[in-house]
């Protein structure tokens, strides 16, 4: 409503009113103003300091105190305080546990390294003493131990395919069957291109420099081509998705990734999936989509049953919702926790002693990780349980005392309104309290972001989500992946496809073996 100071109306209603729809106006610019600030001050944090949310135990203890106080206050004149109730406690030496320091002194040098003995011995003249005319006799050795560095080495094999023949027939030997017929590269070749720009992060340009240093010019064009054969990895990458839905709980995430478009003036943001499967069947396989709308994730995991450990992304409410689906959210404590540590300078009071909480939580299951499944559901439901009960009803406390849009109100409104998802952990010893391995495949993919810095086209996001999903693997069980696609490249053409799930990181064994 426009406003004239000089013609104010007269009617006290229609004033009332103008009055009201200033106030909301004014309301809403404010939080505006409050949220561009929040998201000023968290892209400054994030430049300029360490990401962490890691905090010390006397910042633990000094929240445990604030909501000891809350509570106190909060109670009855009358009432007695009960030492025997079950409120999480901050442990009796609140300062931080001196870690063992390891032994000083030199490492000793890997074992498994091929060892080379260069003894060093005096000069014949050197080996007579000329104070008592003796010779010297041995009486032992020193010895030390160093690195040495042996540069990488290209070279050229031939394969000569002998002939024979007689007055009715011709034979010619066969050759090794190869990655890519007629090309020349090798299995070992190709290993170290994809190994480098998947798990070294080496962009193909920096990779045509090194090679022109080892004298053989190899252009990135070339390599790209090379990668982009990754037909011959499809089976392989149909058989890990299979050992990925046997899984009881598949963790997933996103990321997104700058994908040249020559039909747009711009470069659009395609996304990154990882799937991460559960301790019995460790493979991690990523998928590449275009946007990140809901069919992407619903296409990938049509067919999957169980649980799914997820952030509070809506595009996944669709699938938790439709009991066909037959899919289980399960929600990520990490997350949570990550509202509260940003709303942490606007309102320590209140973000403090939920973020205690939250850390008492991980406590538990810091004890619980050596433990089996069934101890450690167990475990959680005699001190988890109480524990999170607690913070649900403090929680429920706060939520009217902050503004919704604060960030201290997102905060409360996230846990609160997905804490069925982040308290199903305690239904079940299998599964985790936040979705942190998840989170740590996807690291892979924003290191290598930073140095190759976008995709070439959809299908080089395709390329790259398939062969980074075996470079992943490869690292999840501990497999060297240079040794495992040399070996695996020099043998997947030939391979029984009925067998073909043994080549996989987790059953691979070489075929030296």
């Amino acid at each position: 409503m426009a406003i004239d100071l000089e013609h104010l109306p007269e009617d006290p209603q229609v004033l009332q009113k103008m009055v009201l729809d200033l106030t909301a106006q004014l309301d809403r610019e404010s939080a505006e103003r409050h949220k561009v600030e929040t998201i000023l001050r968290e892209l400054l944090e994030a430049r300029r300091n360490r990401k962490s949310e890691q905090l010390s135990e006397d910042q633990l203890a000094l929240f445990a105190a604030v909501w000891e106080a809350r509570q106190k206050a909060e109670s009855k004149p009358d009432e007695e305080p009960n030492d025997q109730d079950n409120d999480p406690q901050p442990e009796s030496d609140s300062s931080p546990k001196k870690k063992q320091k390891n032994g000083g002194g030199r490492q000793p040098l890997s074992p498994h390294l091929k060892r080379e003995r260069i003894v060093h011995d005096l000069k014949d003249a050197e080996k007579h003493c000329a104070v008592c005319a003796q010779d010297l006799r041995p009486i032992g050795e020193e010895s030390s131990e160093r690195y040495e560095y042996i540069p990488a080495q290209v070279i050229v094999v031939e394969d000569v395919c002998k002939k024979y023949a007689c007055e009715c027939t011709v034979k010619t030997a066969t050759k090794p069957p190869q990655p890519m017929e007629k090309s020349t590269a090798g299995a070992s070749l190709l290993a170290q291109v994809i190994v480098a720009k998947t798990a070294d992060h080496v962009p193909l340009n920096r990779q045509e420099k090194i090679f022109e240093r080892h004298g053989v010019e190899i252009s990135r064009k070339t390599m790209g081509g090379w990668m982009g054969q990754s037909d011959l990895m499809k089976p392989l990458y149909r058989a890990a998705k299979e050992v990925l839905f046997l899984s009881k709980v598949v963790g997933t995430d996103d990321t997104g990734v700058k994908v040249l478009d020559d039909k747009l003036a711009y470069a659009p943001t395609g996304r990154i999936w990882p799937y991460r499967g559960d301790d019995a069947h460790p493979v991690v396989i990523f998928d590449y989509t275009r946007t990140r709308e809901r069919i992407g994730p619903e296409k990938f995991l049509e067919g999957y049953r169980g649980y799914l450990q997820v952030d509070a992304y809506g595009g996944y409410d669709a699938f938790f919702n439709k009991p066909e689906r037959g899919l289980i959210e399960v929600g990520c404590w990490s997350h949570a926790r990550r509202y509260y540590y940003k709303a942490l300078e606007s309102d320590v009071g209140r973000m403090g002693p939920a973020l205690w909480f939250i850390a008492e939580l991980y406590k538990v299951e810091d004890r619980a990780a050596a433990m089996t499944a069934a101890d450690r559901l167990c475990l959680r439901q005699i001190e988890s349980k109480p524990i999170l009960d607690q913070l649900h009803g403090y929680l429920q406390k706060i939520q009217a005392e902050v503004l919704p849009k604060s960030p201290e109100g997102r905060a409360v409104r996230y846990t609160l309104n997905n804490w069925v998802a982040l308290t199903r952990y305690c239904e079940d010893g299998g599964l985790s309290i936040d979705n942190n391995a998840t989170e740590r495949d996807i690291r892979g993919v924003a290191v290598g972001r930073n140095n190759w810095m976008f995709f070439g086209s959809d299908r080089g996001g395709e390329i790259a989500a398939i062969l980074r999903s075996f470079t992943a693997s490869c690292q999840r069980v501990g497999v060297e992946p240079f040794a495992w696609f040399k070996d695996v490249l020099s043998r997947i053409a030939t391979h029984p496809i009925n067998r073909i799930a043994e080549l996989l990181p987790h059953n691979w064994k070489p075929a030296l073996a």
